[in-house]
C-alpha cells in the first residue's frame, strides 16, 4: 500500500529510542524526511544517523520538551532545515509513582505540557504546508484506570487534548491519539522486568495480555505511520488501542 508519506516532513519529540525511535524509522522508510529531538545526546544521533540510512535527510535537536523554549527551538531549526513541515508525532514523555508536588509537576510537564506547546508551535507550519497530521501517544491507561495516578491523569488529559484539536483544527489538520498498552524494548522499563523478573512477567502476561506475550515498538509505529498517512484520510479526534487485547474497556 502506498502511504503517500514520500517528501513529507515529520517531527517525533522521543525519538531516541524505544517507540519513538520506531516511529520515526517507520515514517523513513515510507520516504519522510524526520527530525527527532531527546535530552540524550548519544542515542540520538545514532537514530540520526540510521535515519538517513533509510534514504531521507535526517535532524537531531538535543532538547528537553519540559522547556518550552526548547519545543519552539525544535520546530524553528524543523521549519528552516526543510522548509515545511507535515506531520508531529508527540512521543515524548515522563513517569512517576511518586505523588509529591515535584512528581505531578514533572509527569504534567512532560507529558500533557510539552504535547500541547509541541502542537502549537507546529500547527501553523502545517497548516502553510496544506494540511497535515498530529499524533499524540497516550497510553491505555489513559483511555481506562490503571497504573500510577499521574501517568492515569495525564495520559487521559492527552486523549482529551488530541479529540479537542481534531475538532478545532479540521478539515485543514487531523489529530488523533493512539493508546499502547505493555511494550517490552532493550532499557524500557518492561524490558527490564523482563530481565528481573521473567517468571513474574511470564505470569502477568498470562493474567493481562490475551495475546499471549509483550508488544514492540515497530508494532505501535506500524499504526502511528499509517494515522500520519493519506490512506487514514478520515481518521481524526479518534484514540486507537495497540495493546493485544490488554484494555477492557468496550470504547
Amino acid at each position: 500500500m502506498n502511504l503517500a508519506l514520500r517528501d513529507k516532513v515529520a517531527i517525533v519529540t522521543g525519538g531516541s529510542r524505544g517507540i519513538g525511535r520506531a516511529i520515526a524509522l517507520g515514517l523513513a522508510g515510507e520516504g519522510c524526511h524526520v527530525a527527532v529531538c531527546a535530552r540524550g545526546e548519544e542515542a540520538l544521533r545514532q537514530t540520526e544517523a540510521e535515519l538517513r540510512e533509510r534514504g531521507v535527510d535526517a535532524l537531531a535537536v538535543a532538547a528537553d520538551v519540559t522547556r518550552a523554549e526548547d519545543i519552539e527551538r525544535l520546530v524553528a531549526e524543523t521549519v528552516a532545515r526543510f522548509g515545511r513541515l507535515h506531520i508531529l508525532v508527540n512521543n515524548a514523555g515522563g513517569r512517576t509513582r511518586d505523588e509529591t508536588d515535584e512528581a505531578w509537576d514533572m509527569v504534567y510537564e512532560s507529558n500533557l505540557l510539552a504535547a500541547v506547546r509541541a502542537t502549537r508551535a507546529a500547527v501553523p507550519h502545517i497548516r502553510a504546508s496544506s494540511g497535515g497530521s498530529i499524533v499524540h501517544i497516550a497510553s491505555i491507561w489513559g483511555r481506562e484506570s490503571g497504573g500510577a495516578p499521574t501517568y492515569n491523569a495525564m495520559k487521559a488529559a492527552m486523549i482529551s487534548h488530541a479529540k479537542a484539536m481534531a475538532l478545532a483544527l479540521a478539515p485543514e489538520i487531523r489529530v488523533n491519539s493512539v493508546a499502547p498498552g505493555s511494550v517490552a524494548f532493550p532499557g524500557g522499563s518492561w524490558g527490564r522486568r523482563l530481565e528481573e523478573d521473567p517468571e513474574g512477567m511470564r505470569t502477568f502476561i498470562e493474567e493481562n495480555i490475551p495475546m499471549g506475550r509483550f508488544g514492540t515498538p515497530q508494532e505501535i509505529a506500524d499504526v502511528v505511520v499509517f494515522l500520519c498517512s493519506e490512506r487514514a484520510s478520515w481518521v481524526t479526534g479518534a484514540c486507537i488501542n495497540v495493546d493485544g487485547g490488554q484494555s477492557r474497556s468496550n470504547i
